[in-house]
């Protein structure tokens, strides 16, 4: 609850256009800012704790090793990189990817890295296998799936849908090095070239 500039309180989502008592033009007038508190409140958008201020969202960087809370769903799906390091430490790291219509991550094995990788929004074809000639095993993942890839497994993952595939990775111990970003998979294989 907060003050309404007439002196009475209203919740925290203050737009009800169904409360007669709230007048429309106070959420849409350019004096709304002045009615919102300098304190985290859920207005819409919503995005938690105050994380992200604007429908652009936050800024996608490396915020390793410091402390971090972030909302993955919401960051992950902001993505518009091939890939960007969202947080390296000492032990593992995360990553946000996005992959084209028809495109992949790329045939790739980490000797001594496990990965794990969740879509948060489209669909793909995983492959792995114990080399890159025989890749074995193959199934699809959609919105919400997890794929686990052992170190030492070849592993490719396609977007087979219609829409970018947002996933988001994290390896362990750390793959890249801190503050990668690929804005686009031709810029991921310079780097590894």
């Amino acid at each position: 609850m907060f003050p309404h500039p007439q002196g009475f309180m209203y919740p925290v989502y203050p737009y009800h256009p169904w409360q007669p008592w709230q007048p429309h033009h106070h959420y849409r007038s350019h004096t709304y800012s002045q009615y919102v508190p300098s304190y985290p409140v859920a207005y819409p958008p919503y995005y938690g704790h105050g994380q992200f201020r604007s429908s652009n969202g936050m800024e996608i960087k490396d915020y390793g090793k410091e402390p971090f809370v972030v909302n993955i769903n919401q960051v992950t799906q902001q993505n518009n990189t091939f890939r960007t390091a969202l947080w390296t430490g000492g032990h593992f790291q995360v990553t946000v990817m996005s992959i084209p219509v028809g495109d992949d991550i790329g045939l790739e094995v980490h000797p001594e890295t496990d990965q794990f990788i969740r879509i948060e929004e489209g669909q793909g074809r995983v492959q792995m296998g114990d080399s890159k000639d025989h890749l074995d095993f193959e199934a699809d993942a959609y919105d919400d799936f997890a794929i686990m890839v052992p170190a030492g497994k070849w592993h490719n993952l396609t977007n087979t849908g219609n829409t970018p595939l947002k996933v988001y990775v994290i390896y362990a111990p750390p793959e890249h090095p801190r503050g990668t970003v690929h804005v686009t998979k031709a810029d991921a294989m310079a780097s590894h070239g």
